[in-house]
Order: structure tokens, then C-alpha cells, then sequence
């Protein structure tokens, strides 16, 4: 049985639609993520001996036509086809073209169908079911069922937890999946990078490339009202791979792939003392030298980030969000000004760089709140920052919180982006409109980006080392149209 894995082709024209992030959108700087979800579900696959294509359209700015010209040829009996909220109805439409070419079972999985299964389906009668959730087990059990008839009883569909499905006119949710628990029973997702991705084509503007990504655990017991993974895909639960099968990932990567750095997109590596210390010395033990970043909380202490470094720990991605504590406290994030400050001095000690992430228009927001904000970017001066406005998704607590204050100026999630598919607002409340929202992030991005001293800092931390210029310049060329331009353009309308 042929079963086909595919990131659909978005706006093409416009760049790479980095469709897996937790905002998806075509980046400002250029970012770019591996279909890291749809890589794990075809290593289960391939693993339960299924014959499986994994086709990742917006790597190569494929058109619908030439996507196409790449399945023809492989005939599959079952289609996977990710999707994310700003993209939907793009990606249903394409998944239902794909139904009706291929006359096969087609399925939708990512974090928007988990939040709201039954309304996806409804958005087009040929799409057969949804996979909520981590999804790598719900397609292996759906697989088997399929593997001998595609017309299977609707008993038999019943049996699989973590579906939703059409039955004719009928749309049935079975009952929730168990998240997996062995996650060494997954192959790496690396070894499936390696037999269907060219990893040449992803890029983490903050990370040196080329890059390999992969997780050491999945989960995050943290609670912020905005973050969609939790709310809606991975869960509170903490789950990890043992340090040994994590650190056998990257001794497997050092030896097949010619890369520069690993990134570990774990919600938050670091929540953990104890693991992360016995994950670096691990490393160390073995004598492996590659540099390596991952997501952070500005939590985690000195001496954990000194044995961090020591393993070669590079950056941390760390989402500091607001500069006001009023702010902080309303989006939960549990976590205080204070600490975010002392979190940085022990960065700059241990040698380890960060990436800040500022994101405006939470709960609590002000004008006073997003200055405080951009002061605080500028006074913790990070090796490089974000800023966008809230990006409200189905199945977070944000997005309710919009809804039910009548705060949202739009519900078609076509609009979550804008025409050229860049991060949009569609949140505004009394005093602060989505347009300001935008409008100060293009200005706290040009503040942040054009302090004499940050460029010179910048300047001489690429010409001491190659790569990081590389990274630098590649990033900046991308950055810099979005800078002097803006997000909005003359002809453009309010957002």
C-alpha cells in the first residue's frame, strides 16, 4: 500500500510558507521549518512496512501543477496532507483535488484540524477523515485497516482512536488517542530526513546552516494562554526519549548529514535540571562536537547553562514576550521582568547566545505596556529578536479570550495573513487596534535592528567566524526589505 505524506503548496510565488511553526506565515527572515510532524507519522509508516512519499511542496516553491507532476507517478491509495490555520481552506481544496485525481482515502492532520475536526471536514464533503493530534499512530492503525479495502465498515473506522471521519452523511469523533508515551519507538526523525528532504532547503535565521531538527521530548507543562502546540497538539504532559537514544540522534546526524548545527524544537529543553545537565555530560562523554540550539524558558540557571555550553549548546530560543509584568502575569507565563534580566547576565556568562521573541497584544496590552516591551528588547539586547503581534489560534485559550470580547476583526482564516502571506493581526480592542499592533512590531524590528551598536556587534561577530556571517548575511538581506518597507504597503488596506 502506497501512502503519500505531503506539505501542500501555498503562495509559491511569494516565498517558502513555513506552514509547521507555531505562527505560520511566509517569515521576514527568511526562517524556514522542517515537516517535522509529517517526517515522524512516515517513519512509523515506513516501519510498519508501508510504502510511503514524503513530498514537501514549499521547500521547492512548487506550484500546484508541478506537486502534481511529482505524485503522478507514484499513485498513492492514501493521502496525508498537513495543514495550518491561515492556510485551511487552501489546503483542504488541494487535498480534495488530490482525492478526486487519486480516488483515494485522504486525511488532514496539523494543529487546526485537532481544534476543530468536525468544521474542517465540513469545509469539503470529498475529504474522508481527520487525524487529531499527534498523529503518527491514529495513520499507522487507520494504514492497516486500509492496506486490503479501501471500503472499510464503519465498525471497523470506529476503532481508531484519535479519528474523526465521514461516513456518508454522517461525521463521527472516536474517542481521544493516548499521546505515546515510548517515543524511542519512533525511528528518528533525521534518518526520514535523510531518505526524502533535502536538508539544504530549511533555515532557522538564528541558527547556523545547514540544520537538522529534531525533539528530545515532547510536551510542555508551562500554560501560556497564546502557544498552540500544548493547547492543542503535544499537550502539559512532559514525555521524554532517555538521554542515550537522543544523543544516538546526534552522533547519527554528525555521520549523514554535512550540517552546521542541531536545532531541538522541544517547547522548552531546558525545563528540566537534572536531564539537561546528564544530557550534557552525555555529549561530552562521547566526544561529540557539533553546536547545537533549542527552545528556552529565561528561566534556567547558571550552572545549567554552563554544563549546556560545555556540550555545545550555541543559542537558546527564548520567548520573553512583554516587557510588563502586568502583561506577563494576564498571558500566564510565570515568570517575572526580574527574572527574564537575570536570565540574560547568565546567558552572557555561560557564552550562550539568545534569540528573544517579543510578542505584543496580549491580554493587558497598552501602549505603555508595548513601549515598556521595546525597552526592554533594546536594555537585554539579544544576539537577535522577533516581534510580532498575537496571533490568536482555534483551540487556544487567546483565541477564546478574543472571541468572547468580540475582539476579533476577522473570522475568515484566509485573513489571518496578508495578501503576500506575512503575519497578519486580526485582534484589535479599545485603544489598540490590529493595525498598531503591526505598525509597532515593523518599528521595534527597525529600532531594535539599526542601534549603531548593534551593528557593529554584528559586524564583527561575522567576520570572526565564517558561518555565523553566512547566517548574518543571509538573514539581513531577507530582513532588511521588511525594515525600510514595513509590513504594509501604500495600496494595501488596513489590516
Amino acid at each position: 500500500m502506497k501512502i503519500l505524506l505531503i506539505n501542500p503548496p501555498f503562495l509559491p510565488e511569494e516565498g517558502k510558507y513555513s506552514r509547521e511553526q507555531r505562527s505560520p506565515a511566509i517569515t521576514k527572515s527568511g526562517t524556514f521549518y522542517y515537516p517535522m510532524w509529517l517526517a515522524y507519522a512516515t517513519g512509523v509508516l515506513e516501519k510498519d512496512g508501508f510504502e510511503c512519499m514524503l513530498l514537501d511542496a514549499p521547500a521547492k516553491n512548487l506550484s500546484i501543477e508541478k506537486t502534481l507532476e511529482k505524485v503522478n507517478d507514484f499513485e498513492p491509495h492514501m493521502i496525508v496532507v498537513d495543514t495550518a490555520t491561515p492556510s485551511i481552506f487552501s489546503d483542504v481544496e488541494f487535498a480534495a483535488n488530490l482525492k478526486e485525481k487519486f480516488k483515494c482515502y485522504t486525511v488532514l492532520v496539523g494543529t487546526h484540524p485537532s481544534a476543530l475536526p468536525e468544521e474542517t471536514l465540513n469545509i469539503d464533503n470529498k475529504i474522508d477523515a481527520v487525524c487529531r493530534k499527534e498523529y503518527e499512530y491514529t495513520l499507522r492503525d487507520l494504514a492497516r485497516l486500509l492496506r486490503d479495502n479501501l471500503n472499510v465498515s464503519i465498525d471497523q473506522l470506529r476503532s481508531v482512536d484519535g479519528l474523526t471521519f465521514r461516513y456518508g452523511q454522517e461525521i463521527i469523533s472516536n474517542n481521544e488517542r493516548e499521546l505515546p508515551n515510548d517515543l524511542e519507538e519512533i525511528p528518528f526523525v533525521s534518518q526520514v530526513y535523510k531518505k526524502h528532504l533535502d536538508y539544504k532547503d530549511y533555515f532557522y535565521s538564528h541558527s547556523k546552516h545547514p540544520i537538522v531538527v529534531t525533539i528530545t521530548g515532547r510536551g510542555c507543562p508551562h500554560r501560556c494562554v497564546y502557544c498552540v502546540y500544548p493547547q492543542v497538539f503535544n499537550g502539559h504532559k512532559l514525555r521524554y526519549r532517555s538521554v542515550k537514544d537522543v544523543v544516538d540522534e546526534m552522533e547519527y546526524i554528525v555521520n549523514n548529514f554535512d550540517v552546521k548545527s542541531i536545532m531541538f524544537e522541544d517547547d522548552t529543553l531546558t525545563v528540566n535540571k537534572k536531564r539537561a545537565i546528564e544530557f550534557s555530560k552525555e555529549i561530552i562523554r562521547r566526544g561529540i562536537k557539533i553546536e547545537w540550539d533549542a527552545n528556552s524558558r529565561a528561566d534556567v540557571d547558571l550552572e545549567t547553562m554552563i554544563w549546556l555550553k560545555k556540550a555545545g549548546a550555541r543559542l537558546f530560543c527564548v520567548g520573553v514576550e512583554s516587557g510588563d509584568q502586568q502583561v506577563l502575569d494576564r498571558m500566564k507565563k510565570r515568570i517575572t521582568v526580574d527574572r527574564i534580566r537575570k536570565f540574560f547576565k547568565d546567558a552572557k556568562k555561560a557564552g550562550i547566545k539568545i534569540h528573544g521573541c517579543f510578542l505584543v497584544g496580549n491580554p493587558g496590552e497598552s501602549k505603555e505596556s508595548l513601549e515598556k516591551t521595546l525597552s526592554l528588547a533594546k536594555d537585554l539586547n539579544p544576539d537577535t529578536a522577533q516581534f510580532f503581534p498575537i496571533m490568536v489560534y482555534p483551540g487556544t485559550e487567546a483565541y477564546n479570550w478574543a472571541r468572547e470580547n468580540d475582539y476579533l476583526e476577522e473570522n475568515d482564516f484566509a485573513n489571518w495573513l496578508t495578501e503576500k502571506g506575512l503575519h497578519n493581526c486580526v485582534v484589535s480592542r479599545p485603544g489598540l487596534s490590529s493595525r498598531e499592533l503591526v505598525e509597532f512590531c515593523d518599528r521595534a524590528r527597525k529600532e531594535f535592528y539599526l542601534r549603531p551598536y548593534y551593528i557593529g556587534k554584528k559586524l564583527q561577530q561575522g567576520l570572526s567566524d565564517p558561518y555565523e556571517f553566512k547566517r548574518l548575511l543571509k538573514g539581513a538581506l531577507t530582513l532588511s526589505k521588511y525594515i525600510f518597507k514595513g509590513t504594509f504597503s501604500k495600496k494595501e488596506e488596513d489590516c
